[in-house]
């Protein structure tokens, strides 16, 4: 496993997501298929997961059971299988609706469900630095009660998820054969339109999410 390049590719993410998704063209010329065959940006991931669920646990109780429970649930559920899913559906919305017309001279081609699963974890990346991280340090704010906690924390899960599909969108477009690909985007106005309805009616996200862990 490449760490050092997969830690690379993640500050790549982050600087630039044209220049990491580039990266995809050379596996494809190199390695003939468009995803890794590294798991280690899988693996490095779930660790940070990890050691963020830790920290969650140290700042909030829960005990040895429950720390376990959601050091667990937090990798094995929220990033891996809850990624799965998400890479499933656009997996299947890329290839029945979004390829372009193939030519009778071309070899017709396809995303790869290890790609779709590449890109969860690439758009999870920057969520995760968002939701994870950032939320982290704000707990003393988002989790009181009151306008400003709830605020703060809808505009925080709106920045992380948006930001999710915009970079689910940025892995999609780099396909040369998918056309479309604007779709992936369209969750982002979803955000947009319910962000101030959450904000008027006090919803605050961040209780509500981390209520599932801890009391």
């Amino acid at each position: 496993m490449d760490f050092e390049y997969t830690f690379w590719f993640l500050l790549q993410l982050l600087k630039s997501p044209r220049t990491a998704y580039r990266q995809t063209t050379f596996n494809k010329q190199t390695k003939n298929q468009w995803a890794r065959d590294d798991p280690a940006m899988v693996v490095v991931l779930s660790g940070l997961v990890a050691a963020a669920a830790l920290a969650y646990c140290a700042a909030l109780g829960g005990g040895v059971l429950g720390t376990l429970w959601a050091v667990l649930n937090a990798v094995l559920v929220d990033f891996l299988l809850g990624g799965m899913a998400i890479a499933t559906a656009c997996w299947f919305l890329a290839n029945r609706y979004l390829r372009t017309a193939g030519h009778s001279h071309a070899v017709e081609q396809s995303v790869e469900w290890m790609y779709a699963f590449d890109v969860h974890c690439n758009s999870f990346f920057p969520m995760f630095l968002v939701l994870y991280v950032g939320q982290f340090f704000l707990l003393p704010l988002v989790l009181t009660q009151g306008f400003a906690a709830a605020l703060v924390a809808n505009l925080l899960y709106a920045v992380g998820l948006a930001y999710y599909h915009y970079m689910n969108f940025q892995g999609y477009s780099a396909l040369p054969f998918l056309e479309r690909t604007e779709v992936f985007l369209f969750p982002i106005g979803l955000i947009a339109v319910g962000l101030p309805l959450c904000i008027v009616t006090g919803f605050n996200p961040a209780r509500f999410t981390l209520g599932f862990y801890f009391e």
